[in-house]
């Protein structure tokens, strides 16, 4: 008798599947799969009270085929929040703060500065609530953001790609005086590492309790999850060593160089300047053109055991590894994180336990180096299978 809740498996008959390739002058190759046991769906909550119940309790996931021999390395795939970003728990923790605080009132307007997944899960939370919001974005950053910010109802105000994070912090700062709008500040704000040391980091808690963990593996944008999830971690888990990672053409906490810092409407913290150690990268979402006040905590508190560099072009190509040989579909940012956790498997004792996040989904990233290499036409290998039966096929 299954319980409530339980996982029950179904075994299913044996099933022989003829596959087939086509190639010019190869022989047709048959192989037979053998029985199999499937699944149903883990449990989970099904029903929410609105959209922003949703966020959060995002699966680990274990890699099977990327993974060096004898580590095991484990991904938090953020992407299962309900915008497809681990900045879908900022914009809540954000909204929610300013609702506390009686500083953002009913149909008030929200602006923030954003790389595009802050500003889509702020779009998400304002439209359930009933708010506004204006996003400033650089014009470096993909279209595809933008889009989906002005699809959730959010105006978008671009600002050029030589002005960098900075440029766009600056402009979400004058509108908010100027309109006299809620400015979020994502990268200050307390509220932001606070839910990931109340949510993120104990989940990681929870779904490892009784298991080994030795390593997690985490880069940063504002610096929230590395911040918040890392206190939770060290706290309950102290012996788990923390590595953060950063791109190499953005050295800034490798530098060991202090980030400027001003006064903005009242309160300290903002970025003064763009940071002497940042150039141009492909990551998007990591490491904006300054060290962040929110990231700038935890590396004071010297949460952190190491920080490794890890190279745009690794990045991309890891990204589409874990696409292509494990299903898992992430962004650059993702595949950043990973390379470096793999990096870190190669160097870990055998048995290792290894756990990397993944910020958001590939579908970002479809206009950016990511997808470069992907085309849109069917290749001479997909036109000859499509060939080899009646039905006609698309002319490219």
């Amino acid at each position: 008798r299954l319980g409530l809740g339980a996982r029950r498996w179904f075994c299913a008959s044996p099933l022989q599947v003829m596959m087939q390739r086509a190639t010019c002058g190869a022989r047709a190759q048959v192989a037979a799969a053998a029985a199999r046991c499937v699944s149903t769906s883990a449990p989970r909550r099904a029903v929410f009270a609105d959209v922003t119940a949703a966020i959060g309790n995002t699966p680990v996931i274990k890699v099977n085929r990327l993974a060096p021999a004898g580590v095991n390395l484990y991904l938090k795939c953020e992407y299962f929040n309900p915008c497809s970003s681990v900045k879908d728990r900022l914009a809540k923790a954000i909204i929610e703060d300013a609702e506390r605080r009686g500083v953002l009132k009913p149909g008030g307007t929200v602006v923030e500065a954003t790389s595009g997944n802050t500003g889509i899960a702020l779009a998400m939370v304002c439209a359930q609530r009933g708010y506004s919001f204006v996003a400033v974005m650089a014009a470096s950053f993909s279209v595809e953001r933008r889009k989906i910010m002005r699809a959730l109802g959010a105006k978008v105000i671009v600002t050029p790609a030589p002005l960098g994070g900075t440029g766009m912090v600056k402009k979400a700062e004058e509108l908010a005086e100027k309109h006299g709008w809620y400015l979020a500040r994502q990268f200050e704000t307390e509220a932001n590492p606070a839910f990931h040391e109340k949510t993120t980091g104990p989940e990681i808690v929870k779904d490892f309790e009784g298991r080994r963990l030795d390593y997690w593996v985490t880069g940063y944008g504002t610096g929230g999850t590395f911040t918040g999830a890392g206190r939770a971690i060290k706290k309950e888990r102290p012996g788990v060593k923390i590595v953060l990672s950063e791109p190499e053409k953005a050295p800034m906490v490798t530098s060991g160089e202090k980030q400027t810092r001003k006064e903005v409407l009242g309160e300290y913290g903002a970025p003064a300047e763009k940071h002497s150690k940042w150039e141009p990268h492909p990551i998007q979402g990591w490491a904006p053109n300054f060290i962040p006040l929110v990231a700038e905590k935890g590396l004071e508190a010297k949460l952190h055991d190491e920080v490794k560099l890890v190279g745009g072009d690794i990045a991309i190509q890891t990204a589409l590894d874990l696409a292509q040989k494990e299903g898992i579909f992430c962004g650059i940012s993702g595949g950043a994180t990973v390379a470096t956790a793999l990096e870190v498997c190669r160097e870990a004792p055998k048995g290792s336990v290894v756990l990397a996040m993944i910020p958001d989904t590939a579908e970002r990233y479809m206009s950016t180096p990511l997808f470069a290499g992907v085309p849109a036409e069917m290749s001479a290998e997909e036109q000859e299978i499509g060939g080899s039966t009646e039905t006609a096929i698309h002319a490219s």
